[in-house]
């Protein structure tokens, strides 16, 4: 097991004395360290941000147990494993990461985290050039982080987290900011790096286009706690969506219309734009 949480609630302190907000609570959830495409959704404030938080121990629980890869983190700050141990299983891809760029050129930048977890320096620039080449970056290399576009900076800021091999990613919304064009290249490498290396990747997002398109599971938050856990099918098939303030991607709304209106019998498990097309295609021939 990847990431085990048991009876997990967290509290922030309020401005007065004895005075706190509840940002999760009772939280059970397991997640694998292989195979496993997860999207955590809900409504602003449901608690999805700290849920994902606690995965890599970037916060410590107020009550209950979260074990990642073996490391039991508990409440108690002095009974907790090296922490730096944790992260590098367990990569986080935090909201506008590009804005933690501070190198000088993009090689560097790649290299910096690699470095920070043990790497030679000859370890760490032959995995930014590996990972530079997946992500089609190698021709910025030796230019300034500073000087590219929003969708290239992220790219760069996503390869330093990769250049350091993470058997985890934790997406936190990596298509916030980005051109329709930027974010599906970038859905696009996540999927890819997913189906080739089988890493498990953790997405929060509030877009249900991308959910339904990429993720094979759905965490559902709403008001600290988890709702629903399981398919995407099961989730936007029934009235559970709504009962979680979420809305129906635009495929299935189709789906819906041509089911309605000329009488098709599609069911929920086309899950692109292109995929729906062919099953009408092949329907007519």
């Amino acid at each position: 097991m990847g990431i085990s949480f048991k009876e997990v609630s967290h509290f922030y302190p309020g401005l007065k004395r004895k005075e706190y907000t509840i940002a999760i609570e009772n939280i059970n959830l397991e997640i694998a360290d292989k195979d496993e495409f997860i999207a955590i959704v809900g409504k602003t404030g449901s608690g999805k941000s700290t849920l994902m938080q606690h995965m890599n121990a970037l916060v410590l629980p107020s009550r209950g147990n979260v074990v990642i890869f073996d490391k039991m983190i508990t409440p108690k700050k002095k009974k907790n494993p090296k922490l730096k141990e944790v992260r590098k299983k367990v990569g986080f891809v935090f909201q506008f990461p590009e804005y933690q760029l501070f190198e000088e050129t993009v090689l560097k930048d790649i290299m910096f985290a690699p470095l920070n977890f043990g790497f030679s320096q000859e370890e760490a620039k032959n995995k930014a050039l590996e990972i530079a080449k997946l992500l089609k970056i190698e021709h910025l290399l030796k230019k300034s982080p500073f000087n590219l576009s929003g969708g290239q900076m992220r790219k760069v800021a996503i390869a330093g987290i990769l250049a350091y091999e993470p058997d985890i990613l934790l997406l936190d919304e990596p298509t916030r900011g980005l051109d329709p064009k930027a974010a599906k290249e970038i859905m696009d490498l996540f999927y890819e790096i997913h189906k080739t290396t089988g890493k498990t990747i953790i997405l929060i997002s509030h877009d249900m286009n991308i959910v339904y398109e990429y993720t094979t599971r759905v965490v559902v938050m709403n008001d600290t706690q988890i709702t629903f856990d399981g398919s995407k099918v099961e989730l936007f098939g029934s009235d559970k969506y709504l009962e979680n303030h979420l809305t129906k991607p635009e495929v299935l709304k189709l789906v819906d219309y041509l089911n309605k209106k000329l009488n098709y019998n599609l069911d929920y498990n086309t899950f692109t734009l292109d995929e729906l097309i062919q099953k009408v295609v092949d329907k007519h021939e």
